[in-house]
């Protein structure tokens, strides 16, 4: 599984973004997919994932501001990002865990990765 993020740059505070992460190689329709994101200096977090049936889940921190949504279709994953923060500043990385995967909150837990994609908020 190849995954490609892309739709990164720069943004205002209180702009938008909406992120893609490409799926090739083999279908993830069935997969966990998880977008992450990490500041310099900071530990990757979670943003956001959905499972294949469609149900999503953010941390506290997330909600209201940050949408995961996929379309099978075109084994594409996106992240709609709206009123963005400068602490929103990271680089994205979207995340596929295989179907018989146990946890999807913590990055060990997927086994693909996208090559990321830099979002800054300027103030």
């Amino acid at each position: 599984v190849q995954l490609q993020a892309s739709g990164g740059g720069l943004v205002q505070a209180g702009g938008s973004l909406r992120l893609s992460c490409a799926a090739s190689g083999r279908t993830v329709n069935s997969y966990t997919m998880g977008w992450f994101r990490q500041a310099t200096g900071k530990e990757r977090e979670l943003v956001a994932t959905i499972t294949s049936g469609g149900t999503t889940n953010y941390p506290d921190s997330m909600i209201g501001r940050f949408t995961i949504s996929r379309d099978n279709a075109k084994s594409t994953v996106y992240l709609q990002m709206n009123s963005l923060k400068p602490e929103d500043t990271a680089v994205y990385y979207c995340a596929a865990r295989r179907p018989w995967g146990m946890g999807v909150s913590r990055p060990f837990e997927y086994d693909y990765w996208g090559q990321g994609t830099l979002v800054t908020v300027s103030s």
